[in-house]
């Protein structure tokens, strides 16, 4: 456990810890993207973890896919990050944006110009979406033309100098959980027959360009990526080609120079462990559900760098200095995920308020 609360070189950032905040949407963004009055607080209260990656961020009105979720794409989502980064920095802390263009996991009722979404192919996710109307079937979507693939990768490079703009440490480009990247990967998704579909090459190419024009843009140690090996979210099946896509991907992304690779692993031990030997810098592990006991385990293992926390942390502001005294932690409370004001938000109590 003591390795948890040593120093870490991460990119061009020394961390005081190998501890991160795993991104969480939690839609208590304005309209337009804007972050919340609140979300500077809910950032700053946390600011003590290692690492605060923010929440799945889009980068264009085609990215968005759900509801009240914020963008880096405009003057006024600049000013709005600029206030979570400065609370952040305030506190000692380091953010990273995560960029997430959610593809056809998406509804028009949700994005701003209210169209269909887009995807590597026109194959429907075969799942419901949130919205105002309540729950609604995820329409078929648009395939993006090959120039529109290559501007989608512009717009990534985009929001990423948005970002630093706006005073984040760096930005998670989101490969993961069935968003456009990942969807990209799997032959279920694409049957693209240009240069982003087919072979593994080409299905990888898409996250390949869009990481080298970010590290181009803001530089390699400020860009990193999520990915999840493996996840079979709303109709994701990367096939049995699986293992040797990711093989190939993480081998071209170590060649960039990132700062980090964030795994979301989904039980595959024998790729995971590869794939660590395979990527040469800081490696950021996400268990889904690992229970308190096991915290610190895969560092002390070898197998990450550092461990990241989603709901564990959202429920309790000092995760930190509660595990480091070994006391209780608050429960999360599901219900308040997202959506809505404070409550669930803002008012976790931390030990000193309890």
């Amino acid at each position: 456990m003591k390795v948890l609360f040593e120093p870490i070189r991460v990119g061009r950032y020394t961390l005081p810890n190998r501890l991160v905040m795993a991104p969480m949407t939690r839609s208590r963004a304005h309209p337009d993207g804007t972050p919340g009055e609140l979300a500077a607080d809910y950032y700053a209260q946390r600011a003590a973890i290692g690492l605060i990656v923010a929440e799945g961020t889009q980068p264009s009105d085609d990215g968005q896919g759900y509801l009240t979720t914020p963008g880096i794409y405009t003057d006024a989502h600049r000013r709005g990050w600029k206030a979570v980064t400065d609370a952040v920095h305030a506190r000692g802390g380091h953010l990273f944006i995560q960029l997430m263009h959610a593809g056809r996991m998406s509804h028009p009722d949700n994005t701003p110009h209210h169209r269909q979404g887009v995807a590597p192919s026109a194959i429907a996710p075969d799942a419901q979406m949130f919205t105002a109307k309540g729950m609604l079937d995820i329409p078929e979507p648009r395939a993006l033309s090959t120039a529109e693939v290559r501007q989608t990768v512009q717009d990534f490079r985009h929001a990423a100098r948005c970002a630093v703009d706006a005073g984040a440490d760096g930005v998670e480009i989101h490969g993961a959980n069935g968003y456009l990247i990942q969807q990209f990967f799997a032959p279920s998704a694409n049957t693209r027959t240009d240069e982003y579909g087919g072979s593994i090459e080409n299905r990888t190419r898409f996250a390949i360009e869009v990481a080298t024009a970010i590290a181009e843009e803001i530089g390699a140690d400020r860009t990193a990526i999520r990915l999840s090996p493996g996840s079979a979210l709303w109709g994701i099946d990367e096939g049995a080609e699986g293992p040797a896509l990711y093989h190939h991907l993480v081998r071209e992304l170590d060649q960039l120079g990132l700062a980090y690779l964030h795994i979301l692993h989904h039980g595959d031990e024998a790729l995971l462990a590869d794939l660590r030997q395979r990527w040469s810098r800081v490696l950021i592990l996400n268990r889904p559900g690992q229970p308190r006991d096991k915290i610190g385990s895969d560092i002390a293992s070898g197998l990450a760098d550092m461990e990241a926390y989603g709901q564990m942390v959202l429920a309790n502001p000092d995760f930190v200095a509660r595990l480091q005294t070994s006391a209780p932690l608050n429960e999360a409370d599901s219900s308040t995920f997202f959506g809505g004001t404070a409550q669930g938000y803002t008012d976790y109590p931390t030990l000193q308020q309890a």
